[in-house]
């Protein structure tokens, strides 16, 4: 065993390269750098290896290590010479190391940019995608110490290995030499290894949820033996949920001779279970919890719902308790939901789990919903639950998660699951913080263009127990990356469940066209104005008088649907007097009819006190669009089947509900609302996200430019960044800069005296601009600081001189001259690397205007042709580009060509992270760029293009 001194680094310890990971199966591993210190470890791990893996490693029988061999295998400078270990419960499961070597093979130092890599994985762990994480990590160290090639030889019937290589979706070249297969890989990320990283993650988080929501056998510990308390309530929970595996109850302070508590097998510890357990539900105290995980990790339990309190939330004592938790957990291959937790449910028919503390527990359907607070999650359950009412009507969950403190598994794990999850259509989420937007963006993106993905985010500060990335964006910049991401931003509970609602029940609407009929002329009108608010399109509405029968709105709302020029119809009913008037369960029955015949339009109604109604048009518990069907009318039907009647309370109904209807066999549903405001803002969710998916279907692409010097911009980056860590360069190195990437910036030229600005002028040639670039009067035109058109030396001398006269010294005004651009619109460009978010690229125009209303626009780098476009059309001041009043076009197509190439020189070099252009001027033909500045600084160690990694805890 060697000790830390006997190191020989020529670099620290690089503690960034640990990582926890999450494997193929939904377990997790610990990825991080060996050193002297895991000798022992090595020795240990090596004997578990089996000889035919051993083999494959070595060529020949290799059964034992050799004092040398560990010696080499456990001294690494971190440069040339690189290993990394996978570790579950501080043990080794896999290896692999680098060394790097030069054209004739043998060791070298840089500048050689190739290695060889080797892998060993024990062969109880094989198959979990170890290597294939292991190969991410060690790809990521390689390029960060200048190797830009792995070679590897395996043997051809180590055909496992061979795959791990040409899976990664890195360029490689493939030959066989001798009996052994060479491999080499660029290292340089491609579309495909992109690809091919984020396929397996999703895959792998996924998994990881699948065994937390959907466990073989659960444990709750901390059941308490007198009636009430959490534990005892959650096992309760559970059994009258009808959970279909086998369940435990846990309590160190039950008797000995205790067998079972509520007719579920008890014991004093996981340890004492005969038999797997995948989930255990903690409920004791945060003092007690650390002994609890310890015995759930050597029991070999799979996951965590952590209830307990006194974490993160309770202040700096807490957060390193919760530190230790999350640590603890991983240690064991173990995924965690909580601390804090409110619970997971998961109404499936074949898993039936209600872990939580749900006063009542939801019906079974088609929504995914997410809850980092408790609170909301109870808000937003009985919201979906209940009949009267806000928005009315059995609405059911497929699965339900309140993460707590979120201290590991987040949104982000969750919508993994959600993706691809069969029984969930519609995702609806409470987000108080978002711990990774960036990430989080990526995933949404994905996801809404499968199904509509519905957030509410939090406004204030990030909850005490929160671990949050800081964000220099303001929260509405935020918010816009998201809704460009396709997520359906909300600001409120109720109208996250009014756009869920509308979305998980009806069709997306094809257009902003809306219909309006019903039986009250001022409800249709409010109806009408609260569309044209919305930015929708109503037709006039169409009045069927108070004495409208049911055959007549079934009628209406037939033509209405039949009607080309309609994309949605909106049907308004009030109660109505006489003997004429339908009742509610006839008036629903004739909407469901109509509206079943023409399947590919929404409806929605508004209703004002007609609750009955609102519970007719429910008449079943599935949430998704289908098939429609005719309402059973038997009373006290089950879910699943339709009834005109509301089932009986769930604490009268002690079955389980039954399960939900598949998308092809439910009947299609009508929402309800008894708010027109509130119908129609859901509605104008739908239409905006139904363009986000029709628009995402064609994303557009990166343009290639052949101007763009992308190597000569990397050494004029490599050389400025040596002369400091961060800086702002030049304005002529800026201009060197932004050339190479085809942005010409026009000069300005120094004038700190009346003879320095005659001699400018002329360099550049009149008609000049004379501009004061001091910080207080740098683009503000409106304080004076600027001067146009100044066509010789008579107007640029008077000029000078009212310029010093009002506003001080050449040396406070630091005046420059510049020649004039084209006449033009005034704009701005940024781009600022964004911490939390990434890289964001930014437009608006320029003027105070436009900075007190916020009137910018932002879309993640890189930008596609098709998002420039929309860039450049999104502000609220973009008319002034096209001609507004009779003024005349400029040439948007060169704006969106500039917004092109920033967006290209941001995300080639990650050092670039902050770049301005303003003002940019847009004339009717071609752009003039007449100030910028780059701020550079060190790339981070890991990026986007890094490995898969968890959040880091």
């Amino acid at each position: 065993m060697h000790t830390s001194a006997d190191r020989q680094d020529r670099h620290q310890y690089p503690a960034h390269w640990e990582a926890d990971v999450v494997l193929r199966d939904g377990g997790t591993a610990r990825i991080r750098p060996i050193t002297v210190d895991d000798a022992d470890r090595l020795v240990s791990f090596y004997e578990q290896v089996s000889d035919e893996s051993k083999y494959y490693r070595f060529f020949a029988p290799y059964p034992r290590l050799s004092a040398k061999d560990v010696h080499r295998f456990t001294h690494h400078d971190f440069v040339d010479r690189v290993g990394l270990a996978a570790t579950i419960g501080g043990e080794f499961i896999a290896t692999v190391r680098y060394d790097r070597i030069g054209t004739d093979g043998l060791p070298a130092s840089a500048p050689a940019d190739e290695a060889e890599v080797a892998f060993l994985v024990q062969d109880a762990h094989q198959g979990r995608g170890v290597a294939s994480a292991l190969l991410e990590h060690i790809a990521a160290v390689a390029r960060e110490r200048g190797i830009r090639r792995f070679a590897a030889e395996v043997l051809p019937a180590n055909t496992k290995m061979i795959k791990v290589f040409t899976d990664a979706g890195y360029t490689q070249k493939r030959s066989f030499e001798d009996g052994v297969v060479r491999l080499e890989l660029d290292l340089e990320p491609t579309d495909r290894s992109m690809a091919v990283q984020h396929a397996r993650e999703q895959r792998a988080e996924a998994r990881s949820v699948r065994r937390l929501l959907a466990p073989g056998s659960v444990a709750v510990v901390g059941v308490g033996r007198a009636p009430g308390g959490v534990g005892r309530s959650i096992l309760g929970n559970i059994r009258e949920a009808g959970y279909a595996g086998p369940l435990h109850a846990v309590n160190k302070a039950f008797p000995e001779d205790l067998e079972e508590i509520d007719g579920v097998p008890a014991y004093r510890s996981v340890r004492d279970i005969d038999g797997h357990v995948d989930l255990a539900v903690v409920a004791v105290p945060a003092e007690h919890v650390p002994a609890v995980v310890a015995e759930c990790g050597e029991h070999g339990v799979q996951g965590l719902v952590v209830l307990s309190a006194g974490y993160a939330e309770s202040g700096p004592e807490g957060r390193e308790r919760q530190r230790a938790l999350v640590r603890a957990a991983r240690a064991h291959g173990m995924r965690l939901i909580g601390p804090n937790a409110f619970g997971v449910i998961n109404t499936a028919q074949d898993v039936r789990l209600n872990a939580s503390l749900a006063p009542e527990p939801p019906r079974p359907g088609r929504i995914g919903l997410f809850a980092q607070s408790g609170a909301i999650g109870i808000a937003l359950l009985s919201r979906l639950h209940r009949r009267g009412g806000g928005v009315t009507g059995v609405t059911g969950v497929s699965t339900f998660v309140s993460a707590g403190n979120r201290a590991d598994v987040s949104g982000n794990d969750v919508l993994q699951y959600w993706y691809d999850d069969p029984d969930t259509d519609v995702v609806l989420m409470y987000l108080e913080s978002i711990g990774n937007p960036r990430k989080f963006t990526r995933l949404a993106r994905r996801t809404a263009a499968a199904k509509p993905l519905v957030v509410v985010q939090g406004t204030g500060a990030a909850p005490q127990g929160h671990a949050v990335r800081a964000t220099r964006l303001p929260y509405a910049t935020v918010s816009a990356l998201l809704r460009q991401a396709g997520v359906i931003r909300v600001d409120t509970i109720t109208e996250l469940v009014d756009a869920g609602l509308l979305l998980a029940r009806q069709p997306l609407p094809a257009g902003p066209r809306v219909a309006i009929l019903g039986n009250s002329e001022s409800l249709g009108v409010l109806t009408y104005d609260r569309c044209v608010a919305e930015g929708l399109r109503p037709a006039r509405p169409v009045d069927l008088t108070t004495e409208a029968t049911a055959e007549d709105f079934h009628r209406a709302l037939a033509d209405a649907l039949a009607d080309d020029t309609n994309d949605a119809v909106v049907v308004t009913a009030i109660p109505a007097i006489g003997e004429a008037s339908p009742g509610d369960a006839e008036l629903a029955e004739a909407l469901r009819s109509a509206a079943a015949a023409v399947p590919g339009k929404p409806v929605l109604v508004v209703h004002v006190e007609l609750g009955g109604l609102a519970q007719a048009l429910s008449a079943a518990t599935s949430t998704a669009p289908g098939a429609p069907g005719a309402p059973d009318k038997t009373p006290g039907a089950r879910a699943g089947r339709p009834s005109a009647t509301p089932p009986a309370p769930a604490a009268e109904t002690p079955a389980p509900p039954a399960a939900p209807t598949s998308p092809r066999e439910a009947p299609r549903l009508i929402p309800a609302y008894p708010a027109a405001e509130r119908a129609v803002r859901a509605l104008a969710e739908a239409v905006k996200y139904a363009r986000w998916r029709r628009e995402a279907a064609d994303p557009g692409k990166v343009p290639e430019f052949d101007d763009i010097d992308e190597k000569g911009a990397a050494r004029l980056i490599g050389e400025l960044l040596a002369r400091g860590e961060g800086l702002t360069i030049s304005a002529e190195h800026t201009c060197e800069l932004l050339g190479r990437y085809g942005i010409p910036v026009r000069r300005a030229l120094p004038a700190p005296g009346p003879d320095a600005a005659v001699a400018a002028a002329r360099a550049l040639g009149y008609p000049v601009a004379l501009k004061a670039t001091a910080p207080h009067l740098r683009h503000r035109a409106d304080l004076g600081g600027v001067r146009l058109d100044l066509a010789d030396e008579e107007q640029l001398l008077r000029a000078y001189a009212e310029l010093t006269e009002l506003f001080g010294p050449p040396e406070e005004l630091r005046p420059v001259v510049q020649a004039m651009a084209p006449r033009g619109v005034d704009t701005v460009v940024r781009a600022v690397i964004d911490p939390a978010a990434g890289a964001v690229l930014s437009f608006g125009l320029a003027g105070a205007a436009s900075q007190l209303l916020g009137d910018m626009a932002h879309r993640l780098i890189p930008v596609t042709d098709r998002e420039a476009t929309s860039l450049v059309r999104s502000i609220r001041t973009a008319p002034l580009l096209f001609g507004w009043r009779g003024s005349t076009p400029v040439d948007t197509p060169a704006l969106e060509e500039l917004l092109l190439r920033v967006s290209r020189l941001v995300d080639d070099h990650p050092e670039v992270v902050a770049v301005t252009l303003e003002p940019v001027v847009v004339a009717p033909h071609g752009v003039s760029v007449l100030g910028a500045t780059v701020r550079l600084a060190p790339p981070p160690a890991r990026d986007d293009l890094g490995p898969r990694t968890m959040p880091a805890y």
